[in-house]
């Protein structure tokens, strides 16, 4: 071994600590992207989210976390720079460790939603610059985690897009919305409920059990999901409330109301920009158009609409928490990583005197991080969980559940693949393309703004924190 047994006791003590400080930090800062949409939307409470998140962040963290935690482990710097000093590394991996928390801690007092997986990523790569130069890095990897980072929001908000169309189309905008939340619920719980039973199975419960085919897979999900269709069949016509058919003879959905005043405003350019015969004819079509306009108002009872409405945001409440509970979940296996995996790189090279390419992540490891962020999220997630649940847009269980379940489908695949995604921007990225489905006006573009900048200033300020804390760290043991 190349330390004395003091300093080996020290560092050990330092690193679990560090370790737990930055899980604490992915606590209070990144789970607020996980429960913030349910608390903004008011289908949880934010003590109610508190303890959802702490149950699904530590499972997610303890079952899963493996699998990425091997990534940033060993996947970023070239063991071969630091073969000759290992202790090296292990004071910058400390340091980025430290340096990514106090930057993490900083962004969290003033709300700040930043991407850990950014901070911690750019830190490990800052100080492998400094020490080793262009050669310390993994450049595969490092390039195909900064791919992710922006194929992920895309993949995030072409999910968040198509199911709020489709909740849109069927739904929101059917003639009769409670009789379309009948029929189309079950669908969204069966794939709720398999998806999560698919992911769970591949990503977990293979690690503990003998591994099952892909066909028994794919069977035991689709049983999963049908049994929770049929529930959710017999439930909602529990719940709904009677409907007048006849009524909805009479009355038409507000997207056709909408959809004929932008044509009356398009009919309105063209008679300004025609003549004769033809500025003639458009006017007598505005004309019809208008009173046509006038009788679907009359037809379109806003009030019996808005309790309709009501009934089918109240129906997705109960979707929205479980897809918060899967975002809960799937950031557990994802980010824990960012705490856990520097923390086993240094411990395996304290144990073993020497570098590794690969090394067993152990059990204890996982719930040590899994720990520390249900702490944080516990004491100081609310912070951000304000600007996420109510300063980017006007959230409703509807739109909330498609952010969520977007954002968790897609770092759900990344954790199978063993990529560190960042999720701020799968959520972000989500409720973007929930505002290109309703439409720009919905989401306050300046908060989004606001939010872009701390991704920017989040890569440089983690790595220069954490080289004057490497530099530090130097300084007492070297």
């Amino acid at each position: 071994m190349f330390f004395e047994m003091d300093s080996v006791s020290v560092l050990r003590i330092l690193v679990l600590v560090i370790g737990l400080y930055m899980a604490w930090n992915i606590g209070a800062n990144d789970v607020s992207n996980a429960m913030g949409t349910s608390v903004g939307s008011g289908a949880l409470s934010l003590r109610k989210a508190v303890f959802l998140a702490a149950i699904l962040e530590f499972c997610g963290a303890f079952f899963v976390g493996e699998r990425v935690s091997e990534t940033v482990q060993h996947g970023l710097l070239n063991p071969s720079t630091f073969a000759l000093s290992p202790m090296l590394l292990i004071l910058g991996m400390c340091g980025a460790l430290l340096g990514t928390s106090l930057w993490l801690q900083i962004a969290s007092y003033f709300g700040l939603p930043v991407s850990t997986t950014h901070a911690i990523i750019g830190a490990i790569v800052g100080f492998g610059l400094l020490i080793g130069g262009v050669d310390a890095i993994q450049w595969n990897e490092v390039t195909s985690i900064a791919i992710s980072w922006v194929t992920s929001p895309v993949l995030s908000a072409v999910i968040s897009y198509t199911i709020f169309t489709i909740i849109q189309k069927k739904i929101l905008y059917a003639m009769n919305p409670i009789e379309a939340t009948k029929k189309i619920l079950p669908l969204f719980f069966f794939v709720v409920f398999s998806t999560f039973t698919l992911c769970l199975i591949f990503n977990g419960i293979e690690t503990f059990t003998a591994k099952i085919s892909f066909a028994q897979t794919m069977g035991i999900a689709g049983i999963i999901g049908l049994l929770a269709a049929i529930i959710s069949f017999f439930i909602v016509r529990k719940l709904a409330p009677a409907t007048n058919e006849a009524q909805y003879l009479l009355r038409h959905p507000p997207q056709s109301v909408i959809s004929l005043g932008k044509a009356i405003k398009h009919l309105q350019r063209v008679r300004v920009s025609s003549v004769d015969e033809t500025h003639a004819k458009v006017t007598e079509i505005l004309k019809e158009a208008k009173l046509l306009s006038e009788k679907l108002h009359e037809n379109t009872n806003s009030s019996e609409r808005t309790s309709e409405y009501n009934f089918v945001e109240k129906m997705f409440v109960s979707l929205q928490i479980l897809s918060a509970c899967y975002v809960a979940f799937s950031h557990g296996t994802n980010d824990v990583s960012n705490a856990i995996g520097p923390v086993a790189a240094v411990l395996d090279i304290i144990n073993t005197g020497s570098l590794s390419t690969s090394s067993h992540v152990p059990s204890w490891l996982l719930a040590l991080g899994g720990f520390g962020i249900v702490v944080g999220l516990a004491t100081w997630g609310w912070r951000v969980i304000e600007t996420i649940g109510k300063k980017i847009t006007a959230l409703t269980p509807t739109r909330g559940f498609c952010a969520e379940f977007g954002a968790a489908t897609t770092i759900l695949i990344a954790s199978k693949l063993g990529l560190p995604v960042s999720t701020t921007h799968c959520l972000v990225g989500s409720v973007l393309g929930i505002g290109l489905a309703k439409g720009l006006s919905a989401i306050n573009l300046s908060t989004i703004r606001y939010i872009l900048l701390s991704w920017v200033i989040t890569i440089p300020a983690s790595a220069g924190i954490s080289i004057l804390c490497f530099y530090g760290l130097k300084a007492i043991f070297m």
